[in-house]
C-alpha cells in the first residue's frame, strides 16, 4: 500500500495509539484525533508526520473542525476508532451511560463518515469501523456495549453496499477483548468470564492487515473466530452457554461490581 493520510479517532490511547504507531510504520501520514490533547500529543510524540486534532466526535462543532482539516490535508482512510465500553447488570446501566455509548459508539461514526464523504469520494478511500466480537455474540453483562457494536457492524455492511459505486471500501474489524483504559472498567469480570484480552499492539498489527488488504471484515485468528461462526449458524449454542455463564454466581456478582 502507498502511503496514505489516515485519520484515526480515539488515538490518545490503546488501540487507537496502536492504530496510529503501526500506520506509521507502514509510511502512513497520521491525523490524530480526540478530546484530550495531552494523550494526543503523547502519540504525536512516537511518530513522524503526524498531525494533531483535539475534538470531539460526538458534536457538530467537533465534526465540522474535522472537515475543515480534511479539506486542507486530503483524506484516504478514516478509521472510526473512539468508544466506550460500559459493563454490568442491566439493572445498574443509567439513562446517561446508554446515550454516551449510542452516541460514540454508533452516531459518531455514521455522522463523522457522512462529514467526510467528499473527500472520501476525492480519494476512493476507505471507512474503518472498529468493532468487536461483541457485535456478533451478544454478551451478558454487556448489553449497551454488545448493542452498539451489533449497529457500527449493521452500519458497516450498509455503508459497503451504498459506497461501493464511489469506489468507497468498509472494512469492519471484530477484535476480541483488549488491554486498554476501557478494559479497567471491566476488571472484575475479566477472571469470572474466562476472558483472553490481546495486547493493543498485536490487534493493531492484525487490522492493518485487513486495512491494507481492503477487506470487508476481519476477525480474530483465535478460537473466537469459531464462535462467531457458530454464533452465526447455530445460535442456540451460543446461547445456552453464554445463560450458564450469566448463571455463574461468580460472574453475576463481579457484574455487581463493574466499575462501568
Amino acid at each position: 500500500m502507498s502511503p496514505k493520510t489516515v485519520l484515526i479517532t480515539g488515538a490518545g490511547s490503546g488501540i487507537g495509539r496502536a492504530l496510529a504507531i503501526e500506520a506509521n510504520r507502514r509510511g502512513h501520514r497520521l491525523i490524530l484525533v480526540g478530546r484530550r490533547p495531552a494523550p494526543l500529543e503523547d502519540t504525536a510524540a512516537a511518530l513522524r508526520d503526524a498531525q494533531i486534532l483535539p475534538a470531539d466526535v460526538t458534536t457538530p462543532a467537533g465534526r465540522a473542525a474535522i472537515a475543515e482539516k480534511v479539506a486542507e490535508t486530503g483524506l484516504d482512510i478514516l478509521i472510526n476508532n473512539a468508544g466506550i465500553v460500559p459493563s454490568g447488570a442491566l439493572g445498574t446501566l443509567q439513562d446517561d451511560q446508554i446515550a454516551a455509548t449510542l452516541a460514540v459508539n454508533v452516531a459518531a461514526p455514521l455522522a463523522l463518515t457522512r462529514d467526510l464523504l467528499p473527500a472520501l469520494t476525492a480519494s476512493r478511500g476507505q471507512v474503518v469501523n472498529m468493532g468487536s466480537v461483541f457485535g456478533d455474540i451478544g454478551f451478558p453483562y454487556f448489553a449497551a456495549y454488545s448493542a452498539s457494536k451489533f449497529a457500527l457492524r449493521g452500519l458497516s455492511d450498509a455503508l459497503r453496499r451504498e459506497l461501493a459505486p464511489r469506489g468507497i471500501a468498509v472494512t469492519y474489524l471484530a477484535p476480541r477483548g483488549t488491554r486498554t483504559d476501557a478494559a479497567h472498567g471491566f476488571d472484575s469480570l475479566v477472571g469470572p468470564m474466562a476472558m483472553t484480552l490481546d495486547h493493543p499492539d498485536a490487534v493493531a498489527a492484525h487490522a492493518w492487515r485487513a486495512i491494507a488488504a481492503r477487506r470487508r471484515e476481519q476477525l480474530p485468528a483465535t478460537r473466537e473466530r469459531f464462535f462467531v461462526t457458530l454464533q452465526r449458524l447455530r445460535p442456540a449454542i451460543i446461547d445456552r452457554a453464554l445463560i450458564r455463564l450469566a448463571r455463574d454466581p461468580a460472574v453475576s456478582s463481579a457484574a455487581r461490581d463493574s466499575l462501568s
